[in-house]
């Protein structure tokens, strides 16, 4: 039994998504930001897979044969820049409500025996 390379990437970019949406269901905000953080990962890796490796194409319109299409790169570098400054906003919301509530629950519920 031979694996293909496309059956590699969709079973990576699915297990990245289901560690992703278990650590956003979790009761604490850090591992909800790894989990928004892994999310993230997880569609930057399916964009780009999506655009198809060329080899020996042209990135832009400039001479006749195959042409690379550069919008999943793109997308893919917009996406890596906007998911760190979100995570950056975040991890600071996480800290203000920590530092607010005197606990780190998401839910705003209290785990028993802990005092405020």
């Amino acid at each position: 039994m031979t694996l293909s390379m496309e059956f590699l990437v969709a079973t990576g970019i699915g297990w990245v998504t289901a560690c992703g949406i278990y650590l956003l269901l979790r009761g604490r905000s850090f591992p909800v930001v790894l989990g928004l953080s892994l999310l993230g990962y997880a569609v930057n890796v399916f964009i780009f897979a999506m655009g198809r490796l060329w080899t020996d194409a042209a990135p832009v319109l400039g001479r006749a044969g195959a042409v690379a299409d550069p919008l999943p790169q793109a997308l893919v570098l917009t996406a890596i820049v906007i998911g760190f400054a979100t995570t950056g906003f975040v991890i600071e919301l996480a800290l203000r409500g920590r530092d607010a509530c005197g606990s780190d629950q998401v839910d705003g519920q209290h785990e028993p025996g802990v005092r405020r």
